[in-house]
C-alpha cells in the first residue's frame, strides 16, 4: 500500500511552487520553479498556451540580445536572466501542475492557500507578542506585505458555486474566515484593490454594457467618496494600528505619478520613492540614446541611484537591477519595445472571449480581472517580474484549467476561439 501517491507528490510541489515566494529567497523560489518545471514538462502544448509564453521569451530575447555588446558580469547577466525568465517558469509551473492534477485542483488550490494563511496568522501572533505592538510597519515587516494568492482563494470561495466547489457548511466557515482574516491583515492597498478587480471581474462588469458601466460609475463615487474622507480626517505618517494604513491610502494617488521629488527632504523622498525611480529611469535610459530607448540596455543593467538607499533586503545600495515599477524595469532592460510587448500581455488576458460552459467563462472573467489587476500591479510592484510574486503560477494554472474543460466538454471552438 502507498503512502504517497504521485497525486500527492505534484499537489505538494504545487504547495511549494506558490508558498516559497513567501519566503523571501529568490534562488530558492527559482530553483523550486525550476525543478517543477523539469519534472512535469510535456511534449506538447495548445496554441493558445504557447501564445502566452511567447510574451516574456521576447522581451527576454530583446535583454539578451541587446547585452552582447555591453559584456556585463557573469554574475549581473545571470541575475538578470533569472529574474526576465521568472514569468516563463512560473507559467509553465502553473500550466504542467495543473495536467498532473485535474482531478482535485480546485481543493488543492483553495488549501494550499489555507495554509498559508494559517502560517501568516501564526507569524503575526508571534510578531504582536513579541514587540508588544499594534505598529503596522512592524507587523507587515515581520509577516509579509502583501499575498495576492490568497485573495484569489478568497474569491473563489465567494463564488464557489460558480466553480461546483463543494464544502461543507462548517468547514466552509472555518476556511473562508483564516482566510479573509489573514488577507486583512496584510493591510496592503495592492490586495484592496485586487480584491475590488477580481470581484468585480467574475460578475462580468468588465464587459461593456448598460449594467457594467452604471455599477463601474458607482464604484467610482464609492472610491472618490471614501478617498475623500479618508484625505480630510488627514491620517498620521507614524500613526498606529489601522491609521498608518489609511495614511498608505492617503499617498496613494500621488505616490507612483509625482514628477518632481526634492529627494533632500526625507519625507518627500520616502512617501514617493517609486516615482523617484522612474524619473531616474527615464532620464538614464533617455541619455543612452534613441537604441537604449528602444531596446533598453540589456541583461546587466542597472539603475544609478544617485544616492545609496535602504533596501528591502537589509542593506545601503545605489545601484540597482530592478526598480517597483514593472514597465520601468522592462524598459530598462528590453526599451520601449519591450514594454510595448508586456502591456500586449496584459491586453491578452484582459480579450477573453465568450463561453458557453460556465465553469469556462468564469475563469475567463478571473483571466480578464487579472490582466486589469496586473496594470496596477506593474505600475507599484511590478508585476509578474517580482521576486516575491507567483500569479504566473496561477495564470498558468488558470489556463490549462480552461483548456482540459473545453478539451473533456469538446465546446464548440467558434465560441472559444481566441
Amino acid at each position: 500500500m502507498k503512502i504517497i501517491t504521485k497525486d500527492f507528490l505534484y499537489q505538494f510541489l504545487y504547495f511549494l511552487c506558490i508558498a516559497v515566494p513567501y519566503l523571501n529567497v529568490y534562488e530558492l523560489t527559482f530553483l523550486v520553479w525550476l525543478v517543477a518545471v523539469g519534472i512535469t514538462i510535456k511534449r506538447a502544448y495548445s496554441v493558445t498556451f504557447l501564445k502566452y509564453l511567447l510574451y516574456p521569451a521576447a522581451i527576454l530575447l530583446i535583454a539578451a540580445l541587446v547585452s552582447i555588446g555591453h559584456s556585463p558580469e557573469t554574475f549581473e547577466l545571470t541575475r538578470d536572466f533569472t529574474y526576465l525568465f521568472k514569468p516563463i517558469a512560473g507559467l509553465l509551473a502553473g500550466y504542467q501542475l495543473y495536467r498532473f492534477g485535474a482531478n482535485k485542483a480546485f481543493k488543492v488550490f483553495i488549501y494550499t492557500g489555507f495554509i498559508i494563511a494559517i502560517i501568516h496568522l501564526i507569524i503575526i501572533l508571534i510578531s504582536f507578542v513579541s514587540h508588544t505592538t499594534v505598529s503596522v510597519n512592524i507587523l507587515r515587516a515581520n509577516a509579509g506585505y502583501f499575498s495576492d494568492y490568497e485573495v484569489y482563494v478568497l474569491i473563489i470561495l465567494i463564488f464557489r458555486k460558480r466553480f461546483n466547489i463543494v464544502l461543507s457548511p462548517a468547514w466552509l466557515r472555518v476556511v473562508l474566515t483564516v482566510v479573509a482574516l489573514s488577507s486583512f491583515l496584510y493591510l496592503a492597498r495592492t490586495n484592496l484593490i485586487q480584491f475590488i478587480i477580481l470581484y468585480m471581474g467574475i460578475q462580468g462588469y468588465f464587459r461593456l454594457n448598460r449594467r457594467s458601466i452604471n455599477t463601474l460609475c458607482s464604484v467610482l463615487i464609492v472610491v472618490i467618496v471614501g478617498y475623500t474622507a479618508i484625505y480630510y480626517s488627514n491620517p498620521r505618517r507614524n500613526g498606529l494600528g489601522i491609521e498608518a494604513f489609511l495614511y498608505k491610502i492617503k499617498i496613494a494617488p500621488i505616490e507612483a505619478f509625482k514628477t518632481k521629488i526634492n529627494k533632500d527632504n526625507w519625507k518627500d523622498f520616502n512617501d514617493n520613492y517609486r516615482s523617484y525611480e522612474n524619473i531616474i529611469a527615464v532620464k538614464q535610459v533617455s541619455n543612452n540614446g534613441i537604441f537604449a530607448v528602444l531596446f533598453g540596455e540589456g541583461l546587466g543593467s542597472t539603475l544609478d541611484l544617485g544616492r545609496e538607499v535602504w533596501s528591502n533586503d537589509g542593506e545601503f545600495v545605489r545601484y540597482i537591477p530592478i526598480v517597483h515599477n514593472g514597465f520601468m524595469t522592462i524598459f530598462l532592460k528590453s526599451g520601449i519595445i519591450g514594454a510595448i510587448i508586456l502591456i500586449g500581455f496584459i491586453v491578452r488576458l484582459i480579450r477573453q472571449k465568450r463561453a458557453v460552459n460556465p465553469i469556462v467563462q468564469n475563469i475567463n472573467f478571473l483571466l480578464t480581472a487579472t490582466g486589469i489587476f496586473l496594470i496596477f500591479s506593474n505600475w507599484v510592484f511590478l508585476g509578474l517580474y517580482l521576486k516575491l510574486d507567483n500569479k504566473s503560477v496561477v495564470i498558468g494554472f488558470l489556463l490549462c484549467m480552461r483548456q482540459m474543460i473545453l478539451k473533456n466538454q469538446n465546446e464548440p471552438r467558434m465560441i472559444n476561439r481566441e
